[in-house]
């Protein structure tokens, strides 16, 4: 059963709606008008003949079978436009496919996804066809030799002689080169394509033409007579057009069996007598194609394990290609559920398929059912298509089985209004004169006198009412037909205005069809970006929005957005629809108005930002939705728009770390005199791996696990500040910098809290935890935050082997690349990343907690090359989160050093500022220390270099050789190092000290209030 449309279950008397086994429903209520519209219905059986098919209407499709055919559904005339092809937004649209494989919407054109992710694996460059009429499946990976590929490939599967005998075959040697082309040939001559499987290799529609020989050559054939009547060029110029064929034209003169007079004098397996000038026309355009071609070798591969389905007008086959079963060839590839909102899928059985549908309350589906373009509140072998909620009250009750219902969008003279289409067998499952007796409706009501009863069939039969004279049409106009009528019904379908399916054909608003399918396809988007915010799913959404951009849609989505935002009562689930608004505003510039960060305080918004910042999160999202408004109109207003959003945004994400205040407890201490100096030294730190999962939003989101180790400096700790107690009230500012930036830089005095307004940026982007566990707590840890709010991290301190951490000194360095870095421009990035849960950025924040485990385990087990692995993996890792971090001057450097070290890696967000280093062997800096300056002598003047020794690479030095004067000019090539200092690293196994200048004795105290047992809030 295929659906399409809205059923809902059950009702007040607690009947629900089945749909049985092997039967189609189809049902789309498109448009209404205020005295019109139109319902059609059709009700046949499934399981007729291809003579009753081609009676109907249909045309046999190329490449069919000629056997058994199932019927159930309109004509191809009607399959064609609507059925098979894709009505979806042409925009892309993300979907999870890891998990269940392709979509079922994709099915009209299988060979693309097999051919992009299967078969073209490793091609040259070249042109690939693919045809659209079958569905081909290749389970596994095939193994295509590539190299010294020339000419053209064709791609084959197997399949029986008997089946073959309504196909293509190829024909081909043991090398593979193709002999002929065998079409519908006898059986014995089908022999001599057997292989040792004892199949034959089927024509399935891909064909591989090379880009230097075969392509070119065939492209070039546009221009010459009479080949030009193929392309608008020649039928431009007045020239009769021509056909070809693919495999009996073009690819049949590359076939090394065949003799130019057999091919250029031969009709083509597929085509009729023509006239004489058609005639002489194509043994011409076959003369061009012998003398461009025949000399291209053409080759075949066969896939053992594949296998293919043409699409034929069948209805059965139809709905068997939208549905799967279990050890069905494409069962292992299928999305059950595809562009879809389905509100409980344990409803859904195996074997069914829901495509672009908007699935509410209990519906259940069984097996062999395809649900397409429904909105549904509805048993198993059924067909649904565009059904929406004003047919569940009609379908309430009504068994349906071995029955096609499919609706379409008509025109009635000016008039758009509403089509149901039904079709199966003999009609309704039941002979013409039972249903007769049945619902009283008399031959002449369905055809008039002038009609022999020959030519009384199906589709010109007047069933289906379309418009009533006072009051609307529903589907119970239509249902009744199913079952006894009731009281009134047969003479209101009498008085109604009826017409055939063959009127009714040429009535169709296809426009109508394809907008209706594509408002339901954003309604069910819309619901699925409502529940993967409120559920904090891994869902991208960022397609969605910018689909719902291309197809005019934003508004609809806007408010969606705003919905989520304004009922959340979680701080985190509400900036994340902030900023989808942000990005969803930012696609609605197209690329225009300037670039995405810069300033969010326009006096405009901070009413919207007051509410926020008092916890007042639906006021606020009104607030900004007002606003919004005055910022719609051109590319500029928008991009602006989209950074106070994420301003907005900022003061959300701030709340939601603020949260962890509750596992910060703080002590009453005895003030220090008045005019005594307290200074505190704090070590650096040094991210070994987990970076970025500790910044909000992504650490409560998702988790984080930074593993750090708190560091001297040149025997120093280079982290620190000085206070004192002054008799004035008043706060007086003194920050000095090292003596790379210069000495002091600001000196203020704030007599007022107003005095520091112009000072702080209370929207910019606040970075991660890292910074206060790698500073608070001593040695080697690993700080850990869980997927919640609210926000807790959790420390623990590393065991390691005794003597371990000397070794660690001695083979950690520091260097500084000489290029300052912004890390709030990084980090803006990632975050508008990940909050568009970008399938990248999601995995790699997977890969980095999993990274920074892994170098744990590396440290408690002494192992230094491991990590150095880790680091070389967590600097790779950083760059993907933030592309654009590394500098070309750290690539050269890193390029350098990659011989010297078990790995590297930029600390922070990267950008430039240090790079750490973990040497491979100990005490390195002097050595380091004279390559570098060098470097930065042979900048100075005009390079002299000799020619490094025959086994010396930039990607891989000897490191005896490194211990060489003669390596020193070698390296001095590389330039823009920048103004580098190497440094020694030492693990402070102390921590953060305190020191009162004011105390006798001079001593330096330890912080108290850090017991290491105890979480720290960040």
């Amino acid at each position: 059963m295929t659906l399409q449309g809205s059923v809902e279950p059950g009702g007040p008397g607690g009947a629900e709606s089945q749909v049985t086994e092997s039967s189609v429903l189809r049902v789309l209520l498109l448009s209404r008008h205020p005295c019109a519209q139109v319902v059609l219905l059709f009700l046949i059986s499934k399981k007729l003949h291809t003579r009753a098919a081609t009676e109907a209407g249909n045309v046999e499709e190329d490449g069919g079978d000629g056997g058994e055919a199932d019927v159930a559904g309109p004509p191809a005339s009607l399959l064609a436009p609507l059925a098979w092809k894709p009505t979806l937004p042409l925009a892309p649209v993300l979907e999870d496919y890891t998990a269940g494989g392709l979509p079922g919407w994709l099915s009209p054109i299988p060979t693309t996804p097999c051919v992009s992710f299967q078969v073209c694996r490793g091609s040259p460059p070249g042109v690939w066809v693919c045809s659209t009429d079958m569905l081909l499946t290749v389970p596994t990976v095939p193994k295509i030799d590539w190299h010294g590929f020339q000419g053209a490939r064709v791609i084959a599967v197997p399949g029986s002689v008997s089946y073959a005998r309504q196909h293509g075959v190829y024909l081909a040697d043991d090398q593979g080169f193709v002999q002929d082309i065998l079409y519908q040939s006898p059986e014995d001559q089908m022999q001599q394509c057997v292989g040792p499987d004892g199949k034959v290799p089927l024509v399935c529609g891909i064909v591989f033409f090379s880009s230097s020989e075969a392509a070119e050559q065939l492209l070039a054939t546009h221009v010459i007579p009479p080949l030009n009547a193929c392309t608008y060029l020649g039928l431009d110029s007045g020239a009769p057009a021509i056909q070809l064929s693919l495999f009996f034209d073009i690819l049949l003169s590359m076939a090394r069996g065949v003799s130019e007079e057999a091919f250029v004098n031969g009709l083509s397996p597929r085509t009729c007598s023509r006239d004489i000038q058609n005639s002489v026309a194509l043994r011409s355009a076959r003369s061009v194609l012998w003398k461009a071609l025949h000399s291209m070798p053409l080759t075949m591969v066969y896939i053992p394990d594949g296998s293919y389905d043409y699409m034929t007008t069948s209805a059965s086959d139809h709905i068997r290609h939208l549905t799967t079963s279990v050890g069905s060839a494409h069962g292992g590839c299928f999305c059950k559920v595809a562009h879809s909102q389905v509100e409980e899928p344990q409803l859904l059985e195996e074997g069914c398929s829901i495509t672009n549908s908007l699935l509410e309350g209990p519906v259940a589906v069984g097996p062999g059912t395809a649900v397409q373009h429904c909105r549904l509140k509805i048993g198993s072998g059924c067909l649904l298509t565009g059904l929406d909620l004003a047919s569940s009250e009609a379908l309430r009750g009504h068994h349906l089985k071995d029955v096609v219902i499919q609706g379409h969008a008509v025109r009635l003279k000016g008039i758009t209004c509403k089509s149901l289409a039904e079709e199966n067998g003999t009609y309704l499952n039941t002979r013409w004169a039972a249903l007769f007796l049945r619902t009283g409706i008399r031959r002449q009501d369905l055809w008039s006198r002038d009609v022999p009863e020959s030519c009384q069939r199906l589709l010109n039969a007047h069933l289906f009412p379309v418009l009533h004279a006072s009051e609307p049409l529903g589907l119970g106009d239509l249902l009744w037909l199913l079952g006894t009528p009731g009281p009134g019904q047969l003479h209101r379908w009498q008085a109604a205005w009826r017409m055939s399916w063959e009127e009714l054909r040429g009535c169709l608003d296809q426009e109508a069809e394809l907008a209706s399918r594509t408002a339901l396809f954003f309604r069910q988007g819309r619901s699925k970006a409502r529940k993967a915010l409120m559920e904090g799913s891994g869902r991208s959404l960022l397609p969605l929005l910018r689909s719902a951009v291309l197809e005019g849609y934003q508004e609809a989505m806007l408010d969606t957005l705003d919905e989520v935002a304004a009922s959340a009562s979680d701080p985190g689930v509400a900036a994340r629809a902030l900023a989808c608004i942000a990005d969803l505003l930012a696609c609605m510039a197209k690329g225009e108005g300037g670039l995405r960060s810069g300033p969010a305080a326009n006096p405009s918004w901070a009413p919207a930002f007051q509410h926020l910042e008092r916890g007042s999160i639906l006021e606020g999202v009104r607030a900004l939705a007002t606003e919004r408004k005055n910022w719609l109109h051109r590319p500029a207003l928008l991009v602006r728009a989209a950074r106070h959003y994420e301003g907005a945004e900022q003061i959300l994400i701030r709340q939601a770390v603020m949260s962890s205040c509750q596992f910060v407890s703080l002590q009453p201490a005895e003030l220090p005199p008045l005019g005594c100096w307290v200074t505190v030294e704090c070590p650096a730190r040094i991210d070994f791996s987990g970076g970025w999962s500790d910044t909000p939003p992504i650490t409560y989101e998702h988790g984080g696990a930074v593993m750090d180790v708190a560091v001297l400096v040149d025997g120093q700790r280079p982290i620190g500040a000085q206070a004192r107690r002054l008799v004035e009230p008043e706060l007086r500012l003194m920050t000095a910098s090292g003596s790379l930036e210069g000495e002091l830089v600001v000196d203020l005095v704030c007599r007022e809290l107003e005095d520091l307004r112009d000072y702080c940026q209370p929207h910019a982007p606040g970075g991660g935890w890292q910074d206060q566990v790698g500073g608070l707590f001593p040695g080697l840890k690993i700080g850990r935050s869980k997927a919640q709010l609210p926000l807790k991290v959790e420390v623990e301190q590393i065991s390691v082997l005794e003597g371990f951490v000397k070794i660690l000194n001695e083979h950690l360095l520091l260097l500084y690349t000489g290029k300052t870095r912004l890390a709030r421009n990084l980090l803006q990035d990632v975050l508008r990343n990940w909050y568009a849960r970008l399938p990248t950025i999601v995995q790699n924040t997977d890969a980095l907690v999993d990274n920074a485990e892994e170098c744990v385990r590396a440290l408690q087990q002494g192992d230094l090359s491991l990590l150095g692995k880790c680091l070389n993996c967590y600097w790779l890792q950083k760059k993907t989160m933030a592309p654009g971090c590394e500098p070309l001057a750290v690539r050269r450097m890193m390029e350098i050093l990659e011989p010297l070290v078990y790995g590297q890696s930029l600390t922070g967000a990267g950008g430039g500022g240090f790079l750490c280093i973990l040497t491979r062997e100990p005490r390195q800096q002097e050595l380091l220390q004279k390559i570098m300056a060098k470097t930065e002598v042979r900048r100075s003047r005009p390079l002299s270099i000799s020619q490094p020794p025959p086994d010396v690479t930039v990607d891989r030095i000897p490191s005896a050789l490194l211990q060489q004067e003669a390596y020193i000019p070698f390296m001095s090539s590389f330039q823009g190092l920048g103004n580098v200092s190497i440094h020694t690293v030492e693990v402070d196994t102390a921590g953060i000290q305190i020191h009162l200048q004011g105390d006798k004795d001079g001593t330096i105290q330890q912080a108290e209030g850090l017991p290491l047992s105890q979480p720290v809030g960040c």
